[in-house]
């Protein structure tokens, strides 16, 4: 089955998968999804604005019920003709297009077995020095490419994605990649597990495994606004994931990532919760093509026990502003605000709600960056009183060397004026997330 499978998979890829039915009448299209992003609203409105597909023609709205019909509306994101994207009920990405599901050992190589694998580059084994190679990893490698010719599905330019009432995408990746001009709204995103993660004994002092899928990546992608969407782990966290070599086995890898050279994005009212990796923006410390790029908005956000990365960036602008951060599991908490190489974060009017055991100096993490400005942040512990806090003054008071307090830039594209910070959780709350349009 598994050779078969890895065939059809790589004809479904190339082909795009079949052709959706031409119905009767064009479908009814919410204003919603007709609407495009507001003028001054983050740096998606710089340029051109954002539209997506807002002019699409009856015969480019669709509507999809399934991984084929979705894969068939999106022609392979090679059509830049501009479309509407209507989800409708639950899509799972690991069911084959007969309705059968799928599972990790569908997607595996005849030559590869965890077990086999785990043997073979045990660190008492193989050593820590050199990443694994030989016939095992091409394995891999393999069962890894089946698997994303499954589960990714690429976005092309002018395109809408909207989830009617209760839509979900179960185990997919939606991949923005060297497109211009997307709009991502009103879905719920759960769970894009990889079922072939990468050891890498020389990441870190103890080695890490890496897996492959973002819920949605923009590599290359520019004018993307990614608005009133929720994204989680699901019921498949990492932290019920086994250890391996003493190292976690996660499975999963960002939430929304914004990496080489995607330039001029808008993330607002989304729920990020129950995950690890959230949102790395730059993929490099290298000075390259991301210089002068990687202008990304945040703003109205509930990011809800995840673990790390609320950004981490390198090189770009980032407004991070007005976004709630929901913070009480400390077990699985790293950090929230990575301030990497070249990184200019102007953060200000966020609140944070956290535990007891989640210090104010833990929030900020330097990545080999040298200043971030903070303005107006409040923080709550439990039902505690609500108190102003600087969370970069903490940062350096414990740390060194001490982050500047200036990134060197100021915002200018806002829709309206900034909320007060206190009123950023009752306000958030209310209108964050896929449901809430």
């Amino acid at each position: 089955m598994r050779t078969a499978l890895a065939a059809a998979l790589g004809a479904v890829l190339t082909a795009g998968v079949a052709t959706i039915p031409a119905s009767a009448a064009p479908p009814a299209v919410p204003a919603q999804a007709r609407q495009t992003l507001p003028a001054d609203d983050g740096w998606a409105a710089a340029t051109t604005g954002t539209t997506g597909g807002s002019a699409a023609d009856d015969a480019h709205v669709f509507v999809v019920r399934n991984r084929a019909e979705l894969a068939a509306a999106l022609a392979g994101g090679t059509d830049p003709t501009p479309r509407i994207v209507l989800v409708k009920g639950t899509i799972d990405a690991n069911v084959d297009d007969a309705g059968h599901p799928l599972t990790c050992a569908d997607y595996a190589d005849p030559a590869y077995g965890l077990d086999a694998y785990l043997a073979a580059y045990d660190p008492a084994v193989w050593g820590r020095t050199s990443r694994p190679s030989g016939p095992l990893e091409e394995a891999r490698v393999r069962s890894a490419r089946n698997q994303a010719a499954r589960i990714q599905l690429r976005v092309g330019a002018n395109t809408t994605i909207y989830g009617l009432p209760n839509a979900r995408l179960v185990g997919a990746n939606l991949l923005i990649s060297n497109v211009d001009n997307v709009i991502v709204r009103n879905l719920r995103m759960e769970d894009a597990a990889d079922c072939f993660p990468a050891w890498d004994p020389t990441d870190g002092s103890a080695g890490n495994w890496n897996s492959a899928y973002d819920l949605i990546t923009l590599t290359g992608a520019t004018h993307v606004w990614a608005d009133h969407n929720t994204l989680s782990d699901g019921d498949n966290v990492d932290a019920n994931q086994p250890l391996h070599y003493g190292r976690p086995y996660q499975v999963h890898d960002g939430a929304l990532d914004v990496i080489r050279a995607s330039d001029l994005v808008t993330v607002s009212w989304n729920v990020f919760q129950e995950h690890d990796k959230t949102m790395l923006i730059g993929s490099t410390n290298t000075v390259g093509a991301d210089v002068g790029k990687l202008r990304v908005t945040l703003h109205h956000n509930r990011f809800a026990n995840v673990g790390q990365r609320v950004p981490r960036v390198r090189f770009g602008q980032v407004d991070v502003v007005n976004n709630y951060y929901y913070m009480t599991d400390e077990d699985t908490y790293s950090y929230s605000w990575g301030v990497g190489v070249q990184s200019a974060i102007y953060a200000e009017n966020n609140f944070l709600l956290r535990s007891a055991d989640l210090a104010p100096e833990d929030f900020v993490y330097d990545w080999g960056g040298t200043a971030i400005t903070e303005i107006g942040t409040l923080t709550r512990v439990g039902t505690g009183p609500v108190r102003e806090v600087d969370l970069v003054g903490e940062y350096n008071a414990t740390h060194d060397p001490d982050l500047g307090t200036d990134a060197g830039w100021t915002p200018a594209l806002r829709a309206g004026p900034v909320t007060p910070t206190v009123a950023v959780p009752v306000l958030v709350n209310a209108w964050a997330g896929a449901g809430k349009l």
